[in-house]
């Protein structure tokens, strides 16, 4: 079976996660392989996938070869496997467009980007000379210009995107119909972890809904330490992020709360947890006689390798689509994986419909 030849587009904590997992699940059979949804779709397991190209902005990892560059500064994911096998990619100078905040540059250079003055390359004609099926878009939230340049090259070159970040690409209309048009599948938007904040949100949301309780007011705070944190103290950055995750959450209700009582989103940047995520959830609701409940929860896990948990998932699934001449969005996987996608479905209702599209009884 031909690999699924696959690029990245900012090679950050998540792509390190992603390429050290490829290579920890390549040496595991089934029985062993702990952490993963599905070991093999349709004929590919997690070896099948193989990075062919990469592209970054950062002085550090440009030119680098790619299994050097995932453990440059400022990555800080956790190590999965220290030594990674060359795939023989070098890391190509991407656009950085607005990918980089201007505040940024008042943090030191071990916890920030250093951009470098090398010349982007042109990205659709590396795609098409890789014969790429799928780029994964990575890139720091808020890049809303890069993320639809990177789009627009998957357009030209009849490349697959899967949108990890919370810009509108698969969930936006004339996107989705772009997409559709030239026939070549697309996933997102914002990728979710395997047990991650917003999975865990909704689903006591829906339980609290289920079992008759009125939610008055409900937050989820998170705080890190990854480029990630840092860069979305930018507050302007925020805005498609917090549409993300809240309407995540209020799509679990049939009347989704007035926005004054909901707050979903980044909190804050703490240096020294790295790549450790710490999120605070709270909800405040009323029982049997309206009676006061309330729920507190605190959830620590490590970022990267959380959301690559999914991305093993929408990888072949994007490529059985591929295989199968479908294009445009594919919804199943995309409500199955993604925070923001062009439909919002409860969660086992979208892992149904991933496993109906997986033996061929849904188209997307």
């Amino acid at each position: 079976m031909r690999k699924i030849r696959v690029a990245i587009t900012g090679v950050g904590n998540c792509a390190s996660s992603l390429i050290q997992g490829l290579h920890y699940y390549s040496k595991k059979r089934d029985s062993s392989a702990i952490g993963l949804m599905h070991y093999d779709i349709c004929g590919y397991e997690p070896k099948d996938i193989k990075i062919v190209a990469a592209f970054d902005i950062d002085r550090r990892k440009v030119g680098q070869p790619l299994e050097k560059a995932i453990f440059a500064e400022p990555n800080c994911t956790k190590t999965i496997e220290e030594k990674i096998p060359s795939a023989g990619v070098s890391v190509s100078m991407g656009h950085i467009l607005d990918g980089v905040s201007p505040h940024m540059q008042d943090y030191p250079p071990e916890r920030t980007f250093i951009p470098s003055k090398e010349r982007p390359a042109d990205v659709a004609r590396m795609l098409k000379e890789n014969e790429v099926d799928i780029l994964i878009n990575y890139l720091p939230v808020g890049s809303e210009k890069a993320t639809r340049h990177y789009a627009q090259s998957c357009l030209e070159s009849g490349t697959s995107l899967i949108n990890c970040i919370p810009v509108f690409i698969a969930s936006d209309s004339s996107w989705a119909e772009k997409f559709r048009k030239r026939g070549i599948p697309v996933v997102g938007d914002d990728v979710k972890s395997q047990i991650g904040a917003t999975i865990i949100h909704r689903n006591l949301v829906k339980l609290f809904h289920d079992r008759g309780v009125a939610i008055d007011r409900t937050y989820q705070l998170n705080t890190g330490g990854n480029t990630d944190f840092l860069n979305m103290l930018n507050r302007k950055r925020l805005v498609s992020k917090k549409i993300s995750k809240t309407e995540a959450v209020q799509s679990m209700l049939d009347v989704p709360m007035p926005p004054q009582n909901i707050h979903i989103g980044p909190s804050d940047y703490v240096p020294w947890q790295n790549d450790n995520k710490v999120c605070f959830m709270r909800i405040e609701g009323r029982i049997f006689g309206d009676i006061p409940i309330n729920l507190e929860m605190r959830l620590s896990v490590e970022d990267s390798p959380n959301s690559a948990g999914c991305m093993v998932d929408a990888i072949r699934c994007c490529k059985v689509a591929r295989d199968r001449g479908v294009g445009g969005v594919l919804e199943s996987i995309s409500a199955y994986t993604m925070k923001h996608p062009i439909r919002q479905y409860p969660d086992e209702s979208a892992r149904g419909m991933v496993e109906e599209f997986i033996r061929g009884d849904r188209e997307r």
